[in-house]
Parts: structure tokens; sequence; C-alpha cells
């Protein structure tokens, strides 16, 4: 690493809040702009469930248990956090995303709505917020029924949920529409890299 890029003064590390409805096609976006070498890395979020197969504490996730988890929301340690069953908790640690920031790495947040408006709030101009939104609910439904891995039951409860993410969308920086995913991918591609070099 030279002086140059170093100094605070040239870019200084920034951060990228994705969220979007479930099948809006987020994570292939985000995937797609971490192979472009605009030098950005996944926050690693912290969860109370125990480690899966090869999963290390501090790659995948920091491995907490729920008392340890309870500890660091009592002290305000989680930029965003969510109890997505009771004692399974998964969030993201501000001093972690701080660390990352430190050393340079433009950090990218995928999180649910109301978690990206807390980091949004926490970061303010030093992140951007982006909603990936899907065609419309219909496009949504089909997208979700195409994949064959849900349940009625399951793809209903998303699009419920798709309809109160979608009334989120406002409150977002900026709203990039899923219709084709080239273009939305070029969209996002630019967009990312004017707000780095910022």
């Amino acid at each position: 690493m030279n002086s140059q890029t170093a100094s605070p003064e040239t870019h200084q590390a920034k951060l990228l809040i994705f969220s979007a409805p479930s099948g809006s096609g987020k994570s292939t976006i985000i995937n797609y702009l971490m192979e472009q070498g605009l030098n950005i890395h996944f926050s690693v979020s912290a969860t109370s469930r125990p480690p899966r197969g090869a999963e290390q504490h501090g790659v995948e996730y920091f491995f907490l248990t729920p008392e340890e988890f309870k500890t660091h929301i009592a002290n305000g340690d989680f930029l965003e956090y969510e109890e997505v069953y009771e004692n399974r908790f998964y969030g993201t640690l501000k001093s972690e995303v701080d660390n990352q920031l430190a050393r340079g790495e433009n950090v990218v947040c995928d999180v649910d709505v109301l978690g990206g408006q807390n980091i949004k709030r926490a970061y303010g101009r030093r992140a951007l917020s982006i909603f990936i939104q899907p065609p419309g609910i219909e496009a949504l439904r089909q997208r979700l029924e195409g994949r064959g891995t849900d349940s009625p039951e399951v793809i209903e409860n998303r699009i419920a949920r798709a309809e109160f993410e979608l009334s989120q969308a406002s409150h977002f920086d900026i709203v990039i529409v899923n219709d084709d995913l080239a273009t939305a991918q070029a969209e996002a591609l630019k967009i990312v890299t004017e707000f780095l070099q910022s």
C-alpha cells in the first residue's frame, strides 16, 4: 500500500448498503460488483447460531452465545440486529465495520430495509444506501415460484414482506429497478463507482 492510498485526503473507505425483497436479484448484483475490482468487502455479521460445517469465527460470521449477543445489544454495539426467532440473532457490529473501513476496505452491508436505514443514519454521507426493486409484485411472485424451492405458504409470507419492504424504498438514496439483470448491474456499477470515487 503506497502512502497515497493510505492518506485520508484521497479516498476514504465507504459503505454500500443493499436492501431488497427476497427474489429481487440483490445477491447477484452484489456478487457482480465484487468482481469489478472496486475493493469491496462484505461486512461479517454476528450470529448466535452455532457454526455449520467448516464455518470459522470471524470468516463467515462472528459466532456469539445468545448471552454475549444480548450484552452487545445492551451496550449499543450493533448498527442493526434482528432476532429471527427466540435467541437466534443476527446483527452488524459497528466495531467490525469500523475496523474494515480503517483498513481502507469499502464495506458492503446486505441487510433488511430497517437495518439498512439504521446503518445509513449511523454513517450519513459516508454510506450509500441502494434498494434493489423487482419490476413488480407479480414478477416477484413468478421468480419465487420459478425457483421451485419454497412452499406456497413461504411464498405468500415473502410477498407480504416484500410489500412492506417496497413501501420503504423511498428511504434509500438510490432505487434500482431490476427488470433486466444486465441493465441493473450496469446501473449499479456506474452508481457505485461514482460514489466510491467521489
